[in-house]
């Protein structure tokens, strides 16, 4: 095609690019569907958290005791989810991966951690709607604040 044809002739450059950026839109929008502000969303990840995650997180989100410290296996007990734990200093994105695929995984090296992967057991909406859940139970500020790592 010649110039000013009104046809552009794209080479594999593009495609390259084209493709990291629609790839990096899906991995960004698992996260970015969580909304704790949603009743319907919420309502299914508190079902989902009490069937799935209250028995080492407890059913108030209030953890293990001795969270900060680790057993002699080396895995730290299961940490809270309310505001006195450190779940909210974290973005959507890694509370996401770090639901589904695991601990150990998502740190990786020697890291050891008691926490599974759900990815398996769970949905995508399924874990997104736990996360809305937690997210529902913390203070405004935190929740601004959590929201502010999410670019929101």
């Amino acid at each position: 095609m010649s110039p000013g044809s009104g046809t552009r002739v794209r080479g594999p450059g593009f495609a390259l690019l084209a493709g990291i950026f629609c790839l990096g839109s899906i991995v960004s929008a698992e996260a970015e569907r969580i909304d704790s502000a949603d009743p319907d969303q919420v309502g299914r990840g508190r079902d989902v958290y009490a069937a799935e995650c209250a028995s080492c997180h407890g059913a108030d989100l209030a953890g293990e005791s001795n969270w900060k410290v680790p057993r002699p296996d080396g895995i730290y007990p299961a940490p809270p989810h309310d505001e006195t734990g450190h779940t909210w200093h974290h973005d959507d994105a890694l509370l996401f991966d770090y639901t589904k695929r695991g601990g150990a995984a998502v740190i990786g090296g020697t890291f050891k951690s008691g926490m599974p992967g759900f990815g398996d057991r769970l949905s995508d909406e399924e874990i997104r709607a736990v996360i809305a859940f937690i997210k529902s139970t913390w203070p405004k500020e935190i929740q601004e604040r959590q929201e502010d790592m999410n670019g929101g």
